[in-house]
């Protein structure tokens, strides 16, 4: 029998248990509603660098100034977590996420773009922040597993169907049209969390000697394995962006040459991922966080060898491991993140979620200078750098620490 999760509003059976399938695509769904936006201009890029005539670097890192945006998010809810309801935060960031989405359509030039890419980032990681505290919170052990594992979930799909129904949109309706029906998604999302997740009572006060934000901060960072987590973190989406972005210019060149349209259906590369990220919370339980970690960017390094071919079907199975790999990675160290916080785990999720979109933001304009200067092998050099630098790190996680509760 499934029990009935915490975290959700009560729409449950004649027996007063909420389906298992039904709880994780509501999980699912809030997250591809949150993030929807951060991933699905990037299967645009060529045809936006086109509309704004600047070079695939300053597109790249005006597209991807929504982690910079996120990342300050990421220190605010950290500093004011215990202050924010947490159902009440996420409807509220969903709703005003919204508006610089509509406004994507009008923008006039290359900073104002990037202006509201920031602001974009900072509501998504507002909200993408609130919801993981929300459910590290409610939530028994086993199930915060089962939920951020469905929460990751919902964050591949929207890599997946984010990127190709915005390659559709822009290809059939046009660029304006295609950030329009973005911010409709995202309202939808702020009513979805409002009838589905359950109101939750203000966090209590911090224990003896953890007073203040600061302290709570200190506490954290004081913490080796919460500090390697959130290097860890830095370091995924470091590689994860740095590839995802800078190949959509291979992709479209020759000798691929793909198409407008086609190059949203090259990101059908997800689909393996969808599959495989919720497993991260089972293989944390039975061979702990380290053995998972090391396996998963084992499985992204692999693929990096395949997209230096020059042939589309090798590409297409570097670019699915490489998702594989580094989804199962972040699943991984964002439930390992909420296990290992001694107090407070809404800031420890926010500092987490800070240095991740940090690792994006110096991912992008790291990453964007090689390609621009040195090519894709020199940037596919870098991306194998911070994918065994990741490893590394996950190498000197305590086996005392890392098995799941």
């Amino acid at each position: 029998m499934i029990a009935r999760h915490p975290a959700l509003a009560p729409a449950t059976t004649a027996h007063g248990r909420a389906p298992g399938a039904f709880r994780s695509v509501v999980i699912g769904l809030i997250a591809f509603l949150t993030v929807v936006d951060l991933f699905a201009t990037q299967a645009i890029l060529p045809s936006l660098a086109r509309a704004y005539a600047v070079s695939p670097a300053a597109m790249g890192f005006a597209v991807n100034a929504t982690t910079f945006g996120m990342a300050l998010a990421g220190l605010g809810v950290a500093f004011f977590s215990r202050r924010i309801r947490r159902r009440r935060g996420i409807v509220a960031s969903l709703a005003l996420l919204s508006i610089p989405t509509a406004f994507l359509a009008t923008a006039p030039d290359l900073p104002t773009f990037a202006s509201l890419r920031v602001a974009q980032g900072v509501f998504m990681s507002a909200a993408f922040t609130l919801t993981l505290a929300h459910f590290a919170e409610q939530c028994s052990a086993a199930d915060s597993a089962g939920a951020l594992a469905a929460y990751v979930t919902g964050n591949v799909a929207s890599n997946l169907f984010g990127r190709l129904l915005s390659a559709g949109l822009a290809d059939h309706l046009g660029l304006a049209a295609n950030f329009q029906i973005f911010a409709a998604l995202n309202l939808a999302g702020a009513i979805l969390v409002h009838v589905s997740l359950k109101q939750t009572a203000p966090m209590p006060p911090a224990g003896p000697g953890v007073g203040s934000p600061l302290a709570v901060w200190a506490l954290h960072l004081r913490n080796r394995q919460l500090c390697a987590a959130f290097a860890i973190g830095f370091l995924v989406l470091f590689a994860f962006i740095g590839t995802f972005t800078f190949v959509n210019f291979v992709l479209v060149r020759a000798p691929l040459s793909v198409g407008p349209m086609a190059l949203g259906f090259v990101y059908l590369v997800f689909l393996p991922s969808i599959l495989t990220t919720p497993l991260a919370g089972s293989a944390v339980q039975r061979w702990g966080t380290r053995p998972t970690l090391l396996g998963a960017f084992a499985l992204a390094t692999a693929g990096l060898p395949l997209l230096l071919t020059a042939h589309l079907p090798p590409v297409l199975t570097g670019l699915a491991l490489v998702g594989i790999g580094t989804f199962f990675a972040q699943a991984t160290a964002t439930g390992f993140v909420g296990r290992a916080a001694a107090t407070d785990r809404g800031a420890a999720g926010g500092l987490y979620l800070a240095c991740y979109f940090g690792g994006g933001l110096v991912g992008t304009a790291l990453l964007g200078q090689v390609y621009d200067r040195l090519g894709w092998p020199a940037c596919v050099a870098g991306i194998a750098a911070a994918l065994l630098l990741a490893a590394w790190l996950a190498g000197r996680l305590e086996p005392s620490s890392i098995k799941a509760s």
